[in-house]
């Protein structure tokens, strides 16, 4: 199913939050009563959790895929719906977004979505990176990523579309675009995105290198705005959302619509050729072979 599809049907139920048990979905319950009834609200799923602060019109995104949080299409489908969840609340300001899993936020796009696929599930896995990408550059609501662990590829590109970035500071841990490393190049999206943070010459070494930075590195060259203890990361980033929320909301959200709204048409405008692009790209033999000896690789490295 298309992700626009699942959206579709399953956003029809977005004034719900789901209260599913361990092995099923169920017992939706109407999200204005839940939240007249109690201040703090939650919404879990299998692979993200939502905790919603009335008091505060904060939510905190918890990514929980073990074992690496890995972009899958089921991911993206799921928080796509999570964050449409959220925007369609309007008493939700802000969203903090950091991962449940030790040691890492997200390894990034999911490998086995694009090796071995057809055309066609290519094609709508792509669509559903697209779309994450969209209704995060372009939310309204005040976006902080609390990075609690390595970055890579698609990770680094999720924290990219927050408004501010908290990194833990630990040096085995990076950050950074590195697709180049697995013969993959980046869509000229993911370049816009990074250089409209850090600047063209510093994402064009970046990109076509396939670096990944430290902590320290990535707040020198501005891929981040803080790093903090692992213990201080969470009450940073509340106080990070405080900052921004004390801006009067229109006058910021035209500010960001203002600053993005360029790299968001110029997304929009080759959105299918994008994707058109990327299936060619990714089903090439060479690619697939590229991605087949990663694959191996990652297989010997557990054993």
């Amino acid at each position: 199913m298309a992700l626009r599809a699942a959206l579709r049907t399953k956003c029809a139920l977005s004034g719900f939050l789901s209260q599913p048990s361990s092995s099923s979905r169920h017992g939706r319950v109407c999200a204005s009563t839940v939240l007249a009834a109690q201040q703090r609200s939650n919404s879990t799923s299998s692979k993200i959790s939502v905790d919603f602060d009335q008091s505060t019109g904060v939510a905190v995104m918890h990514m929980k895929s073990p074992p690496v949080n890995s972009l899958s299409l089921d991911f993206l489908t799921e928080f796509c719906i999570s964050l449409e969840k959220l925007e369609m609340d309007k008493s939700c300001r802000g969203l903090i977004i950091t991962s449940s899993l030790p040691k890492v936020f997200s390894a990034g796009l999911d490998i086995l979505e694009m090796y071995g696929k057809s055309p066609e599930s290519c094609g709508e896995f792509w669509k559903a990176v697209q779309e994450m990408w969209l209704k995060l550059y372009s939310s309204n609501m005040v976006t902080v990523a609390a990075i609690n662990g390595s970055s890579p590829a698609g990770g680094c590109l999720m924290s990219l579309t927050c408004d501010y970035r908290i990194m833990v500071d630990n040096p085995r841990y990076s950050i950074g675009l590195n697709e180049t490393q697995l013969g993959i190049v980046a869509p000229f999206w993911f370049k816009d995105t990074m250089a409209n943070t850090v600047g063209h010459r510093i994402t064009e070494m970046a990109l076509a290198l396939g670096m990944l930075y430290s902590p320290a590195e990535a707040l020198k060259i501005g891929l981040v705005d803080q790093i903090v203890p692992e213990e201080k990361l969470m009450s940073t980033a509340e106080q990070a959302m405080a900052k921004w929320l004390a801006i009067p909301a229109h006058a910021r959200q035209l500010t960001k619509s203002m600053m993005r709204k360029p790299t968001v048409d110029r997304m929009t405008s080759k959105r299918e050729a994008d994707v058109q692009n990327f299936v060619s790209f990714i089903t090439k033999d060479a690619i697939q072979n590229s991605l087949r000896v990663y694959l191996e690789m990652l297989k010997k490295r557990k054993a």
